[in-house]
């Protein structure tokens, strides 16, 4: 049964036999849990990807799911309630169980470039959260997802996840939810795949067969790159996997949780020594945020440590590092904020000279007893996302003054965004 209407509200009371009854052996043990387990299925002849979500409960802990799904998703059908809006979906299951099920047309460009979730008749490449919407939940209070998830693939096809497991059911233990949803990226179909223990992280370097994909290029270079973050940030991510694929995908990077996502035919190391591959690794390590007006913040500490790790490591030397930041100061000669909605190639590159003044800064006035990295790990323990006001409160911990470099007559369009955020 479908809905297809955007303006109307539709609320649907489907049959039990839209969905098979959840299976008693399937509830699990502790009367507070409830099992989620998504079946993905991939039909590579029209590109789309069939997600069924199916709900066993002993009692009704869960009660009510909301997702915000885009126009790709469609054919949606549910046991029990199903509300749809212009905006949302809202599922009331029965109170022992039951299914909801959708198609999703992968295929999505980015920005009207290249696409940046594909699926075709040899390979597909997207995040989870492309063919499963976030959704909250309303539950039972104290109660929690046991959450499984089980690719069905053309014959022939394997997957590569962030979960590090392609056969049978994976499950998705996210200790920070109680409603656990798979997220990250993943690639399917007729793959290549080399995997290494590095810095004390589980490697995965994924890809289509004869795509292109510079799998032990890119180990290599994480061997050089991997032990030096190792020394700055506190805890490294317990697996880091690297999906990459060549045309119709965009020609650029993209992290997701404990995953990332880089072209094929994208250099490790550019000409200018800079490494699109790097630069999503540090996001991924980070995993920071920024308030929105200050994205030039974690762009910033992206690149500047990308650049780092490579010099730090002798991947390249003193006089190529010193060339790099030349440029991408000449690039910073074009910006015309730092401070902004998001960051720009330019604004990006003159957070890297913000940064390495900063750096410079600190050991002045700590006496060389402190530096950048001491910051990235104050910014990583705070779990909150960042903005000016903490970057400065903790340059101030760790010098006991605040900072000229920061000041925010120093930065371009920042006095603008302080204003805006005391108007509101």
């Amino acid at each position: 049964m479908n809905c297809i209407s955007s303006l109307n509200v539709c609320i649907l009371l489907l049959c039990a036999a839209c969905g098979a009854p959840a299976s008693e052996s399937f509830v699990p043990e502790d009367p507070m849990s409830y099992r989620i387990d998504y079946q993905v299925s991939a039909d590579r002849r029209d590109g789309k990807i069939g997600v069924t979500l199916k709900l066993s409960q002993a009692s009704a802990l869960l009660r009510e799911m909301t997702m915000r799904p885009d126009s790709r998703i469609s054919n949606l059908e549910a046991d029990g309630t199903l509300q749809i809006n212009d905006d949302s979906v809202s599922w009331r299951p029965p109170a022992t169980g039951g299914t909801i099920r959708w198609d999703v047309d992968v295929a999505h460009r980015r920005n009207g470039d290249g696409y940046d979730a594909w699926l075709g008749m040899h390979w597909g490449l997207f995040r989870a959260e492309d063919i499963i919407p976030r959704a909250a939940t309303r539950t039972l209070k104290g109660s929690r997802s046991e959450t499984w998830l089980t690719l069905d693939l053309p014959s022939g096809w394997s997957a590569v996840t962030q979960y590090f497991k392609s056969n049978g059911a994976i499950r998705i233990d996210n200790p920070q939810r109680r409603f656990d949803q798979p997220s990250g990226w993943m690639v399917i179909g007729n793959l290549g795949v080399r995997r290494d223990k590095i810095a004390g992280t589980r490697v995965a370097v994924a890809g289509p067969v004869d795509s292109g994909v510079r799998r032990m290029d890119t180990l290599a270079l994480l061997n050089w790159t991997l032990p030096e973050l190792a020394r700055v940030v506190p805890r490294m991510p317990r697996r880091l996997t690297i999906v990459s694929a060549g045309d119709p995908m965009w020609r650029g990077g993209l992290s997701a949780p404990q995953s990332l996502y880089v072209h094929a035919e994208r250099p490790l190391i550019s000409e200018n020594a800079t490494s699109t591959l790097l630069h999503e690794v540090m996001h991924l390590t980070l995993a920071q945020s920024a308030v929105e007006g200050y994205d030039w913040i974690v762009e910033g500490l992206a690149e500047y440590y990308s650049l780092e790790l490579l010099r730090r490591s002798g991947t390249i030397s003193e006089s190529r590092y010193a060339l790099a930041t030349a440029d991408l100061a000449d690039w910073a000669n074009s910006a015309v904020t730092l401070c902004g909605k998001s960051s720009t190639g330019a604004t990006t590159a003159l957070a890297v000279g913000v940064f390495s003044a900063l750096d410079a800064e600190i050991r002045n006035r700590s006496d060389g007893s402190a530096n950048l990295d001491d910051v990235v790990r104050e910014l990583l323990l705070t779990g909150d996302n960042v903005d000016l006001s903490m970057l400065n409160d903790i340059v101030t911990q760790l010098t006991g003054s605040k900072s000229d470099v920061l000041h925010i007559d120093e930065l371009p369009g920042c006095r603008n965004i302080a204003i805006a955020d005391r108007e509101t």
